[in-house]
């Protein structure tokens, strides 16, 4: 087991930002872009949070959010008794392990539970996940049983060639496709097979039936959600979460969809990000079909092997030869020399007035700007309120 290392303050300041009615991600952005983290949130004044939000959100943010300290308790009762050989976590826009391509995303979580393979959420040094090695299946919750075998047979496939499979744990294609991406881990290896994003807290498992599945992949993967513990199967939260689904993804593959389905949802979020989608064709007669022919119809990639998804990727250059190099390659990025607060920042620590001194942006807009580069791993806050920028190995 991980036991997750969270100072209980911290935490009770993160899930009081998460908690509180009103403030939604955006608006939590703001603040913490104005004042660091949620700790300086709470310690500061309410006239200074209205500048960064409403006079109605400011009132709800200076009281506890209802059942506020049973909440903290159970969050961390569930990080420190995880099942054994699983991990779980919390991870938070400023930690390094936070996936980069959901920064790229329209209203990106703030902060997403996580429970899984223990080796990967105790790896700190970087992203939980790369974008480059995951590709999303998602279908119809009533597929046919050749789409079902085809999810299986496309996912254990990508397994087998260093891909990792992200899909949502609903009934039907997606829970072949995590089935397909499990019995393509040899026993014994730390590979990450898939990624399960839901829409309930962690501490449920919807739908019921899936709770060896669930099992499994927190032993070979990881399960992901953006919602508080306690928080139940709500008809709303399942679109919501497949923006995260689609962003954690490089390409998303539609098996079998009705016209009216959430997989398309789904397929719309992955084209607006600029990832790739792909659709399986099928019978012009199906009604299963009716939605994968429709996103053909519009410019998806039309496939018929899991081979045929892999070429386009690599036309792309969006195919690594191998997950550690896609990670070297990341790792190694310079940062763009043309960014005048890096120029601005030089080597040496310095305050926020001196580089407000020295761009001409005011102290808002800065921290904005370096929490950024933080997030990018480009600059460091360090004690004193003084900023340094990273260098790049």
């Amino acid at each position: 087991m991980v036991v997750a290392q969270w100072d209980a303050q911290e935490l009770a300041a993160w899930l009081r930002l998460l908690l509180t009615p009103s403030i939604g991600n955006a608006s939590a952005r703001r603040l913490l872009a104005r004042f660091g983290g949620p700790e300086q949130i709470f310690a500061a004044p309410r006239a200074a949070w209205e500048a960064c939000i409403t006079a109605r959100q400011a009132s709800h943010l200076g009281q506890l959010p209802e059942q506020f300290a049973q909440r903290c308790s159970a969050a961390w009762a569930w990080l420190h008794n995880a099942p054994a050989g699983v991990g779980r976590d919390i991870i938070t826009l400023a930690d390094p392990r936070y996936p980069p391509s959901l920064l790229q995303i329209e209203d990106p979580p703030l902060l997403l539970y996580v429970q899984g393979h223990p080796g990967v959420l105790a790896h700190r040094g970087g992203p939980l996940v790369q974008m480059a090695q995951c590709l999303a299946i998602v279908g119809s919750r009533h597929p046919t049983a050749q789409g079902s075998s085809n999810a299986h047979a496309f996912a254990h496939n990508l397994v087998q060639q260093g891909w990792t499979v992200v899909s949502g744990l609903a009934a039907g294609i997606d829970a072949a496709a995590h089935a397909g991406a499990l019995a393509a881990v040899p026993h014994g290896t730390t590979a990450l097979a898939t990624i399960a994003v839901v829409g309930t807290g962690l501490d449920q498992i919807y739908p019921r039936q899936h709770q060896a599945l669930a099992q499994g992949i927190a032993q070979h993967g990881l399960i992901l959600s953006e919602f508080p513990l306690g928080t139940p199967p709500l008809a709303a939260n399942f679109p919501k979460r497949n923006r995260i689904i689609a962003g954690l993804s490089c390409g998303t593959l539609v098996v079998e969809a009705a016209l009216a389905s959430g997989s398309l949802i789904t397929a719309r979020l992955a084209s607006e990000q600029g990832r790739e989608v792909f659709a399986i064709p099928g019978s012009i007669h199906a009604p299963q079909a009716k939605g994968c022919l429709a996103l053909i119809r519009q410019g998806a990639k039309l496939v018929e092997t899991a081979d045929n998804v892999l070429e386009e990727l690599q036309g792309l250059k969006l195919v690594p030869t191998t997950a550690g190099q896609a990670q070297e390659a990341i790792k190694n990025k310079a940062p763009t020399p043309e960014s005048p607060l890096l120029q601005a920042l030089g080597h040496d620590p310095m305050t926020l007035e001196s580089l407000s001194d020295r761009t001409g942006w005011d102290a808002a807009h800065l921290q904005a700007q370096l929490m950024e580069l933080e997030l990018d791993g480009l600059v460091a806050r360090l004690p004193g309120g003084l900023y340094q920028r990273l260098a790049q190995s």
